[in-house]
């Protein structure tokens, strides 16, 4: 016959369990913990870790309730005694100083050490969005295609799948029936490799695009510089120069981009002295259409009373009411950014006129 079963025995002083070594104290924690019903999270440890942990428990019988009591005190007073907790590895101390130190600096250091910034790799599949994922969906293999669908939500999976061509949507779809065989250790590596092709980015300079950055400069310019500098964009890149006249917004664009229910709140946002300003201004000039559509659609109180302060203001000098027009542009652009508003897109009229 074998040997009996290993037995802890409970000593019988204090410190029940000043015999037992880490490992066992740790299968003991981990089994208490399972039995109260809360989830380990035992997939974060290495996986020497997690083997050891698993034959330790399968090496162990029973302990008695005071070695058990011993164990858990042991393990809650180190538990009060412990201050801070670092993330494991260069990869989780990544991922903790995300945003906080420069692209440069943390790109440099995923390449020295061989890591990168996400811990999970299927988590940057699925937060990519489809116009990532279908180039790498048409040129990967039917199979590791047919893995990556087979990864993400049902949703998501169907989207992509009526997005890709006929062919091969079908050739996926059949290659999906065939993953069953697909090992946990391929789907890793998939997953690495797709992670790193989503990830491999050139780093830019500017977060945004060439037509951005000129259009605000110009919105932010003076009428008469605005329209020298549009006029030499046109000379030098046509092309170039229609997609930045669609990016600017200025007083003249009020009432094609702002929606008339929004004017309540934007007047809200400017000074009344530095609209009456700006509505003066803009009347003496082929401005006068942007103020109008703008009294028309605040209170009439409102605007009979600005309407007087006008009149009394009378003639307003091109460049104080050039500043004030600016001054509500500004605060038209504060709004938008905040949410609040939503200015319609240039082409949405010319699909309305064409509709």
């Amino acid at each position: 016959m074998g040997a009996p079963p290993a037995r802890i025995e409970a000593p019988a002083r204090r410190g029940a369990a000043a015999h037992l070594t880490r490992a066992q104290k740790a299968a003991i924690i981990v089994r208490f913990l399972l039995n109260e019903g809360t989830d380990v999270p035992l997939t974060d440890l290495p996986d020497g870790l997690q083997a050891r942990l698993t034959t330790q428990m399968g090496s162990m019988r029973y302990v008695d309730r005071g070695t058990l009591a011993d164990v858990v005190a042991e393990f809650a007073q180190e538990l009060e005694g412990m201050g801070l907790t670092f993330p494991r590895g260069v990869a989780g101390a990544l991922s903790a100083l995300d945003g906080r130190i420069s692209p440069q600096t943390a790109m440099r250091l995923r390449k020295e050490a061989g890591v990168r910034q996400y811990g999970d790799p299927w988590d940057l599949v699925q937060g990519a969005t489809p116009e990532a994922l279908l180039p790498i969906l048409e040129e990967e293999s039917a199979e590791v295609a047919a893995v990556v669908l087979s990864k993400l939500d049902v949703a998501r999976a169907a989207d992509l799948l009526g997005r890709l061509p006929g062919p091969v949507a079908r050739r996926i779809t059949y290659a999906i029936s065939q993953t069953g065989s697909v090992s946990p250790e391929a789907v890793d590596r998939i997953g690495l490799a797709l992670a790193a092709q989503l990830h491999d980015v050139p780093e830019v300079a500017f977060s945004e695009g060439a037509v951005e950055r000129v259009g605000a400069i110009l919105n932010y310019s003076a009428s008469a510089t605005r329209d020298e500098m549009l006029e030499g964009l046109e000379e030098t890149d046509q092309d170039f120069a229609a997609l930045v006249r669609r990016a600017i917004f200025t007083f003249v664009h009020i009432p094609d981009r702002v929606t008339a229910t929004d004017i309540p709140r934007i007047t809200r946002e400017v000074d009344q002295p530095l609209l009456v300003t700006a509505l003066a201004g803009a009347q003496a000039s082929e401005l006068a259409p942007a103020a109008e559509f703008i009294l028309a659609n605040m209170s009439k109180r409102m605007a009979e009373a600005i309407r007087e302060e006008m009149q009394e203001a009378g003639r307003v000098r091109p460049r104080d009411g050039e500043a004030a027009m600016t001054e509500v542009v500004n605060a038209i652009r504060r709004l938008e950014a905040a949410g609040e508003i939503t200015l319609r897109r240039p082409d949405e009229e010319e699909e309305n006129a064409q509709g």
